[in-house]
């Protein structure tokens, strides 16, 4: 497994245009074409994943499916936050189309049975500079599984992520980006909007 650091920043429509304009000018180069990130994500009936985010605590994980576009080549993705870092797992799921959410299922050693909790939609674009990996979402929609009223709510927020090693050094990172750091969790926002 290799650790990563994974930075958010987030940023006002305007922020966001004017930052990548510059990122651009100085030789940023896209890395992938645009796509809509599909995210389901699974939480365990008393919502550990949730309130284990909400409270910092370490070793923690989230669970969910990806999927781009209206492409169902499904991974099944497990985010690990531990002392040492972040990283990620990714698998093949077992299906190739997506089928009612309310008959997923997955089960933890650690969590029990977890069912779908939150959808999360949102536009991507995938860049690289000076050996950062950016990413700027924007038109963030987040809908509840587990409403028979499938409830929405679409976050005009958006959020640039560097990823990067977990060796570089911050100094380095903030010759480039003036914008403070937060913390940007789209699982903890859709639930915190949907879930009230």
């Amino acid at each position: 497994m290799s650790f990563r650091k994974e930075i958010k920043f987030k940023l006002s429509s305007s922020d966001s245009i004017s930052l990548k304009s510059h990122l651009l000018d100085c030789g940023m180069k896209v890395i992938y074409p645009t796509r809509q990130v599909n995210s389901c994500y699974f939480d365990n009936y008393d919502y550990l994943f949730l309130y284990q985010s909400l409270d910092g605590i370490v070793p923690r994980k989230k669970i969910r499916l990806r999927w781009y576009n209206d492409n169902y080549l499904i991974k099944k993705e497990t985010k690990i936050t531990s002392i040492e870092g972040r990283f990620k797992t990714a698998e093949d799921y077992k299906i190739n189309q997506l089928p009612n959410y309310s008959k997923l299922n997955l089960f933890d050693e650690i969590y029990g049975n977890l069912t779908p909790s939150i959808l999360i939609k949102y536009s991507r674009e995938y860049y690289n500079y000076k050996g950062l990996r950016f990413t700027f979402d924007e038109n963030i929609l987040y809908q509840n599984l587990r409403s028979i009223l499938s409830n929405e709510y679409k976050d005009n927020e958006r959020v640039m992520e560097i990823k990067t090693s977990i060796d570089t050094p911050d100094d380095f990172i903030n010759k480039y980006i003036s914008f403070p750091s937060t913390e940007f969790s789209k699982y903890v926002r859709g639930c915190s909007f949907l879930l009230n």
